[in-house]
Parts: C-alpha cells; sequence; structure tokens
C-alpha cells in the first residue's frame, strides 16, 4: 500500500504486525530514503488505541503539519508507526467526531463498528465476539450470566502461544516475575463488572452534573470487555515497541549514522515508543528525545524503586539511559479517562480485592495511576514545568522532564475527550525543543 498523501514531506509509514515484525518494505524504503533525502532529524510517532490506518495518518498529518513552519531550517523526516491496536466506537479519537450514536454510559451493547473492530483485531475469534454481542443486547440479570461473559472475554483476549506477547503485560516488576494475565479475570467477574458500574456512573453525574444513578452491572460488564481490549493492546506495545521499532531505529542508525531520532506516543503509543528504548542494539545513540503525550500506562515505569515496595522497579527501570537526549512526559489532570478507569482497571488487574471503599482519585492514583495523568513518579531528579513555561527555555540536555499540559489538554466530554486532546501547536513545538530541532 503506498504512503499516503501529507501535508509534510519526506514522509514514510512503518507497519507492525501485533508481534512486532515489520513490513518489509516500508521498513526499506524508510532506511533508503532517510539518507536520500539526507534528513537530520527524524520524528517518529505512534498512535494509540486506533484500528483505522486513515484516523492514524489524519492524526500525524495534523500533528505534524505546524513543524515545518516552527523549524524552517532543519531537514526534518516523518515517520508514522502504524499497529493493530483497536478503538472503541464511541471513543474520540483526535480530530475526529464522536460517533452519535454511542454512548458508553447508556448503551452498553456492541454496535457494528466495534464488533468488526473485535473481529480484525482478533481473528479467529468471531463465534466469541458474536456470544459476547448476544450477552451485552439481552442483559441477563443472572449473576451466572456476568460471570459467563467474563469467561468469554478472557477466551477472546488470551496470549496464543507460542507468540511473544505475554512478555510485555506488565508495568511493573513485583520481585522479579512480570504479571502474565490480569487478576481481574481470576476472581469473579460480575463483582468486577460491578466495580467497573460504579466508577462510570460516579465519573458520568462527575462530567455531565447530573444527579447520580444507580449502576448498571451491564454498563461495567461492557467496561469490562474494553479493558480487557486494552490489557490486550497494551501487550502489543510493548511487543511492537521492543521487537519491532526498536530494532528498526537499530538498524536505521547502521543505515544512517548521523541521523537524529525523536520518538513521540499517544496513550498506548507512548509505551510502545518507550520499550523501543529496550529494543535498541547495544551502543546505539541514535535517539535524542523521547516525548510521551497522555501516556496509558504506569506513572512507575521507569522507577528503579516502586515507593510502595522496595523489591520491586518499573518494567522500564533505567531504559531513559538509552537516550542521547530528556525523556518528556506530557501530563493533564483533566485527562478523566486516565485519572479515574486507568487507575481502577490497574488495580483491579494487579490484586483482587475490593476496591469500592476507595477514592479513585488519590488513593487509587497513588499507586496505580497513569504517567499521562499525573506524569511519571519516584524518578529522583525529574523536572517540572508548565508547558509555557517548556516554550520560553531550553529543556534539560538529558534526563527526565514532566510537563504540565493541562492548559492545552483539557478538551471535556466522557469518556476520553481530554485523552485525544492534543493537536495543539504547543505540543508540536514542545518535541521540537526537546529534540533541539531548528
Amino acid at each position: 500500500m503506498a504512503d499516503p498523501a501529507m501535508s509534510v514531506t519526506p514522509y514514510w509509514e512503518l507497519t507492525f504486525d501485533a508481534d512486532g515484525d515489520p513490513a518489509g518494505r516500508q521498513r526499506d524504503r524508510l532506511l533508503a530514503g532517510v539518507s536520500e533525502r539526507k534528513v537530520r532529524d527524524l520524528i517518529v510517532f505512534a498512535h494509540g488505541w486506533n484500528n483505522d490506518r486513515s484516523g492514524a495518518t489524519r492524526l500525524y498529518d495534523r500533528f505534524f503539519a505546524p513543524v515545518p513552519r516552527l523549524a524552517p531550517a532543519a531537514r526534518v523526516g516523518y515517520v508514522g508507526v502504524l499497529w493493530p491496536a483497536m478503538r472503541f466506537s464511541d471513543e474520540p479519537i483526535p480530530d475526529l467526531p464522536r460517533a452519535v450514536a454511542a454512548d458508553v454510559f447508556r448503551r452498553p451493547v456492541l454496535d457494528k463498528d466495534t464488533r468488526h473492530a473485535l473481529l480484525e483485531t482478533f481473528p479467529g475469534r468471531a463465534i466469541l465476539v458474536d456470544q459476547i454481542a448476544r450477552l451485552l443486547e439481552q442483559q441477563p440479570p443472572e449473576e451466572a450470566e456476568l460471570e459467563e461473559f467474563g469467561r468469554l472475554v478472557r477466551l477472546l483476549v488470551e496470549v496464543v502461544a507460542p507468540g511473544p506477547q505475554a512478555l510485555f503485560a506488565a508495568d511493573t516488576v513485583a520481585e522479579g516475575v512480570p504479571q502474565s494475565e490480569p487478576e481481574m479475570f481470576a476472581g469473579a467477574s460480575a463483582a468486577a463488572c460491578e466495580e467497573f458500574a460504579r466508577a462510570l456512573a460516579e465519573l458520568e453525574a462527575s462530567d455531565t452534573r447530573r444527579d447520580f444513578r444507580l449502576p448498571n452491572p451491564w454498563d461495567g460488564a461492557h467496561e469490562l470487555l474494553r479493558q480487557a481490549t486494552y490489557y490486550a493492546m497494551k501487550r502489543r506495545a510493548g511487543t511492537v515497541g521492543e521487537r519491532g521499532l526498536g530494532r528498526v531505529v537499530g538498524q536505521l542508525a547502521a543505515a544512517a549514522p548521523g541521523v537524529r531520532v525523536h520518538l513521540v506516543g499517544h496513550s498506548f503509543g507512548a509505551r510502545l515508543v518507550s520499550f523501543a528504548l529496550r529494543g535498541l542494539p547495544e551502543g546505539v545513540r541514535t535517539v535524542k528525545s523521547v516525548t510521551l503525550l497522555q501516556g496509558a500506562f504506569s506513572h512507575y515505569a521507569f522507577a528503579t524503586r516502586l515507593p510502595h515496595d522496595a523489591r520491586a522497579g518499573g518494567v522500564l527501570q533505567g531504559q531513559q539511559n538509552r537516550i542521547d537526549g530528556p525523556l518528556v512526559c506530557c501530563h493533564s489532570r483533566h485527562d478523566t479517562a486516565l485519572g479515574t478507569i486507568y487507575p481502577l482497571a490497574s488495580r483491579m488487574a494487579g490484586d483482587s480485592r475490593s476496591v469500592a471503599d476507595l477514592d479513585l482519585g488519590r488513593a487509587l492514583g497513588a499507586k496505580w495511576g497513569a504517567m499521562g495523568y499525573g506524569g511519571m513518579q519516584a524518578m529522583p531528579g525529574t523536572r517540572a514545568y508548565t508547558l509555557a513555561k517548556t516554550l520560553t527555555m531550553e529543556l534539560p540536555a538529558s534526563g527526565c522532564v514532566n510537563v504540565d499540559a493541562s492548559a492545552v489538554v483539557s478538551r471535556g466530554g466522557p469518556p476520553a475527550g481530554a485523552h485525544s486532546d492534543i493537536l495543539h501547536e504547543e505540543l508540536a513545538r514542545l518535541v521540537l525543543t526537546a529534540g533541539r530541532v531548528r
């Protein structure tokens, strides 16, 4: 498939499958083209959950568009990473309208687009998808049916041996043993559905200023399915980053040793580019900056020691040292998807005990928070700035930097409006500032 017409040039696409294997012709065109076009700075962007190629390329085109004007003398090239990450159709993606017929709080059913996305993301499991869709449509009142729903979801997202994805599930490492499967599937599915339903009802009341309504456990079942697919995407992001993108960046360093690579990722794409650091060949210092936009993974991912467990560290501990420049994390307090549902899902994935009596915004977020909500944590020496401040200064030449982007990443609306609100010139300028692209 030919690369699409873009407002910036030169532009290349890199497509990876779920196991991190790249499309060979695209990779070869990139390796040859960077030298031929005399590219000095190469910006590589990875999308988050989004199963639509046109949506991903539109995101890249809009984000990259200001760069030629902001850095007119720079010899910049652009790469859009495409990887198999599905999106529920009731969630917004940058610059695209929300599906008007979908409402996560009111209609816990599978619409045609989401069903199609599940079939594409989990090939060969059409019968499971049909059974899941039927239960969501019928919403039977028996607790046994919620348990059956959980069983079907677990079968849908399980890793098929002998693929590598099970190695990339954890954001933290407890006693040296990576988490393999979420514990939300090991316990009672009905209880998990009820807890998700309570969280969604509270979030809806907060976002819409409506009175709190009684939770519907099938709302929670819909959310359980959503979180299960996200868990599969989490595995894939790590797999594609380390086994795919990291290796390609290493090949690029050999083919064009003078190129300076700047990795950018949104949501799970931030996890992908972070794991690419772990996949770099020894001695490669080509990556000059990494910018994480609303990263949907643990704020302790890079930590050497966890505050709640001194024996454990983040799954990416020390990987920031592979960057010949800064690691920049953009976060926003308006990102309710990462501020409420993410820590609840992470808590339920890692601990089967009830969370009904916990304050979601504080008690859960402190231990299970996402870096896109509150920035990187437990990283001594991390600098912290507002986005406005970063645009008037030079960022540190190395180390970790938290950037509060709440001033621009703020568009509201459940369930993930602010999470997708990244198409701002200020963020493109931040990428250039982090990489010292002039």
